[in-house]
C-alpha cells in the first residue's frame, strides 16, 4: 500500500505557497530555506485516512508503446491492452491545517499577503497532487511573540524534534511522523536536503511539552521550523 503523510509536510506547504505566488517548480527553494522562512503547522481537524484501490497500467520501459516512433517527436505511453495492476493508495479524508508563515523576503511576503487578502492565487493550490485541490482561508497578519520559558506548555501546532519532551496524558493521543522539511535544486531537478520528525495530536488538539521554545501567534502557542 502506498501511504500518505498525516501532517502536511513543510515542503508541501512551500510548494502550495509558491503555486499561489506563481513561482516555477524549482524556483522557490531558496525562499523557504532555513533562516529565510518560518512555518508552523497546526492540524485543526481529526487526521484520518482511507484506502483507495486503483487499477493502473505499468510505466516501466518494457511496458511502454511509442506513438509516432518514426517521427521527430515520439511519445511513450502505457499499452492500454495490457492487464491492469491494482494498488491501494492511502489518502487523507478532509484534512484541515492552520499554517503560520513568515518570509524574510519582504517582496514575496507582501505579495502573498495581498493574494490572501483578495482571495486570489496564481495557480490553483493543492495538497501535493493536482487531484487534491485545497481551499485557503486567510486568518490575518499577527505578530510573532516569544513565549516565556515555562516548565510545561500546551502547544497547538506540531512540534519538531521533541518526542522526549512530550508529557503523556491518558486522555490524549499523540503520534510521531518524519516528513521532508527542505529541498534544494540539483542536476536532476530537486532533492530533499533535510527531514524533520513532528509530534502532533491526530485528533486536532494540543499536546503538553516540557523544555520547548515556543511562540505566541493570535493567542495560540506554536513552534516554527
Amino acid at each position: 500500500m502506498k501511504q500518505t503523510y498525516r501532517v502536511i509536510p513543510r515542503t508541501t506547504v512551500a510548494g502550495l505557497i509558491a503555486a499561489m505566488l506563481g513561482i516555477e517548480r524549482d524556483g522557490y527553494y531558496d525562499l523557504f530555506a532555513p533562516g529565510e522562512s518560518l512555518v508552523a503547522i497546526e492540524p485543526t481537524s481529526e487526521l484520518r485516512t482511507m484506502k483507495l484501490p486503483m487499477n493502473t497500467l505499468s510505466t516501466a520501459d518494457e511496458h511502454l508503446s511509442s506513438l509516432n516512433p518514426r517521427g521527430k517527436l515520439s511519445i511513450k505511453l502505457p499499452d492500454p491492452s495490457k492487464p491492469r495492476q491494482q494498488h491501494n493508495y492511502e489518502v487523507l479524508v478532509d484534512p484541515a491545517y492552520r499554517i503560520d508563515v513568515w518570509l524574510d523576503n519582504d517582496e514575496r511576503y507582501n505579495q502573498l499577503r495581498s493574494l490572501l487578502e483578495s482571495g486570489e492565487s496564481y495557480y490553483v493550490p493543492s495538497l501535493g497532487l493536482s487531484e487534491y485541490l485545497a481551499t485557503v482561508d486567510y486568518h490575518g497578519e499577527f505578530p510573532i511573540e516569544q513565549d516565556p520559558s515555562d516548565d510545561t506548555v500546551a502547544i497547538d501546532s506540531t512540534v519538531p524534534e521533541a518526542v522526549d519532551s512530550i508529557i503523556p496524558d491518558p486522555e490524549t493521543r499523540y503520534q510521531i511522523e518524519q516528513t521532508p522539511a527542505f529541498m534544494e535544486r540539483d542536476d536532476g531537478g530537486r532533492t530533499t536536503s533535510a527531514f524533520v520528525s513532528y509530534a502532533y495530536n491526530p485528533d486536532g488538539g494540543s499536546l503538553t511539552f516540557t523544555d520547548v521554545s515556543t511562540y505566541s501567534v493570535d493567542d495560540r502557542t506554536v513552534v516554527f521550523t
